[in-house]
């Protein structure tokens, strides 16, 4: 019976620390697309600006 248990805390552990790894991924993925927003660049003929603002 003990190894049942065992083999039960190992897999809600092994599920724990996915989940966490799955959400801090997101964090970052989040974090960085904030904090590395390109300056504006002067828009050309063959390459309109992505923005009307910039």
């Amino acid at each position: 019976m003990s190894g049942r248990w065992s083999q039960k805390r190992l897999a809600i552990l092994a599920a724990l620390v996915l989940a966490g790894v799955f959400v801090l991924a997101n964090v970052h993925l989040v974090t960085v697309a904030f904090t590395s927003q390109p300056a504006c660049v002067a828009p050309t003929l063959d390459r309109p600006a992505a923005k009307p603002a910039c």
